[in-house]
């Protein structure tokens, strides 16, 4: 989990025909995990409650990522206004 998803943006580096570097905004955004649960074959509930997170007024995206035993992973972004 995310609390703050629009926080770090995904700079990434090219090199144009000039063979200078530019460095530009992906226009996607790192994901930083804040919170996560998992389950085990002996431990098998799974939390669903994350911990408490103090957050500044205004608006908000919060990233929840889930991941499967296959590694195959899904984002769902939430819009939050405090």
């Amino acid at each position: 989990m995310d609390f703050d998803y629009e926080s770090k943006k995904e700079i990434i580096s090219i090199k144009n025909e000039e063979a200078i570097i530019e460095v530009i905004w992906s226009g996607d955004y790192i994901f930083e995990n804040e919170w996560q649960s998992f389950r085990t074959k002996r431990e098998r509930s799974l939390e669903l409650k994350s911990i408490s997170k103090e957050c500044l007024l205004g608006r908000r995206k919060i990233a929840v990522k889930v991941v499967d035993i296959f590694g195959n992973d899904t984002v769902n972004i939430i819009d939050v206004y405090i």
